[in-house]
């Protein structure tokens, strides 16, 4: 089964095909950096305008370099939240001509299931239960599967997300855009024992992050340095602990409380690389399998849209009308459900 996924979420438009919900026979990223590198950060009006430029384009090479025609396709996948709501209109507006022009099934996917079944896309095949660690610029969330499309949160951020304080941090220091991977590479060069990091205490529940903190703290520790290249070198290095200290604090629990037989990294910040090196070592002493996408998968791409836009269509049915079809909605802040299953 060959499904075409569509992502706009944010600024990357992203048009890739999948076959049975694992291989990968193209995956088209056109990456809008360099025109929100000026702004610091996502414009949101530039970004929806970038993606009805480059989105057919995108979605003919994707079909192209698949070896396929839009006739070979069975279903088309798009995000339809969370995200930018204006990009998020354009790949769906865009995804429900093409399948209702095609007579093939729309399948809505939610972004984070998306980031989620991208570890799906590899050769070997999570076992359930599966924990699942998202990280992105706007999302921080443990989330437990039992099975395919059953999706129970965990643990989230009280305030920001993971991301985004490592581009906010990252851009304080006058580092490049987008932030992270900049300060990721500034990092493996300190010592993250000159300026310690210390765990945040949250109330409520034990599992939640909260990055607000620390962001503060290491923005006070930058006014007050002597922004030397080894004081850089080392605020990168102790701030990057901290942040992925306060990541993997709960796993270990929550890995033992579910029985979790996997765990696994997913958005953006799963390609950092200590994270990457501190969930392996965690991995190993529990004696479990570690899933994390290649580095072109972190980031937002459809091809983990059609991996989980196959597994949804292959649990729920297509039973979605053309008229269901044109009337299907997009939402900023769309809350992760799990799927329904047909039983009909």
């Amino acid at each position: 089964m060959l499904i075409l996924g569509i992502d706009t979420s944010c600024d990357d438009t992203s048009c890739a095909v999948v076959k049975d919900g694992r291989q990968v026979l193209s995956n088209i990223v056109a990456s809008q950096t360099k025109l929100h590198e000026k702004f610091g950060g996502v414009v949101p009006e530039i970004a929806s305008r970038r993606h009805l430029e480059v989105l057919v384009p995108a979605c003919q090479e994707a079909l192209q370099q698949a070896g396929v025609t839009l006739k070979d396709i069975d279903g088309i996948a798009v995000t339809n939240g969370p995200g930018l709501l204006g990009s998020l209109l354009v790949g769906v507006g865009f995804a429900k001509a093409l399948a209702y022009a095609a007579k093939v099934p729309l399948i809505d996917v939610h972004h984070i299931a998306g980031h989620i079944y991208a570890n799906f896309l590899g050769e070997t095949l999570p076992e359930f239960p599966l924990l699942n660690l998202v990280v992105s610029g706007g999302h921080s969330e443990l989330i437990l599967m039992e099975s395919h499309g059953q999706f129970r949160l965990l643990g989230e951020t009280r305030d920001d997300a993971a991301g985004e304080v490592f581009d906010k941090v990252a851009r304080e220091m006058g580092l490049g855009y987008p932030g992270g991977p900049y300060l990721d590479r500034l990092a493996e060069t300190g010592d993250p024992a000159r300026i310690p990091f210390p765990l945040p205490k949250i109330r409520g529940s034990r599992y939640d992050y909260s990055f607000s903190g620390i962001k503060t703290r290491a923005l006070l520790e930058l006014e007050a340095g002597e922004k030397s290249e080894a004081f850089m070198r080392d605020l990168a290095a102790g701030f990057r602990k901290g942040v992925v200290d306060q990541l993997l604090n709960p796993v270990e629990d929550l890995i033992r409380q579910t029985g979790a037989r996997g765990f696994a990294l997913s958005g953006g910040v799963a390609a950092n690389r200590l994270l990457r090196r501190e969930s392996q070592a965690l991995a190993q002493k529990l004696n479990i399998p570690l899933f994390v996408p290649p580095m072109e998968l972190c980031t937002d791409n459809g091809a983990m849209i059609a991996s989980a836009g196959y597994y949804k269509y292959k649990l729920t049915g297509g039973s979605r009308s053309q008229l269901e079809t044109l009337l299907l909605e997009c939402s900023a802040g769309l809350p992760l459900r799990s799927w329904e299953v047909d039983v009909g």
